[in-house]
């Protein structure tokens, strides 16, 4: 039954890791919550990663890296920096996985071959 279901929906086990590191970085004291949820928020939507595994791995990481800073007390500029889409644009690319752009690249780069063979014969 759960591989049917996984079939349509994604791993479980990855859904249960990833709510883990949501709930982790929500817990964290004020402001590294914030910092934390917006930096998780903008790799969600920039970090385009086709792969869950790395895409869990990501936030499980950033959950540790504030949970870090909370328990140090380092202050949130001195985690992203004086540019806060860098640091996670820097955190993202830090990770080796397929990304959408990756298969549209393949995709041009197939289209353009297709077409050099048409127009070869």
């Amino acid at each position: 039954m759960t591989k049917w279901y996984e079939t349509l929906t994604g791993s479980l086990e990855q859904k249960r890791q990833y709510k883990q590191a949501k709930a982790r970085m929500d817990g964290l004291p004020a402001p590294y919550a914030a910092a934390a949820n917006a930096v998780q928020r903008y790799l969600m939507y920039s970090g385009d990663v086709t792969d869950g595994d790395t895409t869990v791995q990501m936030i499980v990481d950033l959950a540790d890296l504030w949970e870090r800073a909370a328990l140090d007390g380092t202050p949130v500029r001195a985690i992203v920096g004086d540019d806060p889409v860098e640091f996670t644009e820097t955190f993202a690319r830090a990770y080796d996985a397929k990304r959408w752009i990756d298969k549209e690249r393949a995709r041009l780069n197939k289209a353009i071959d297709d077409a050099e063979r048409e127009e070869q014969k």
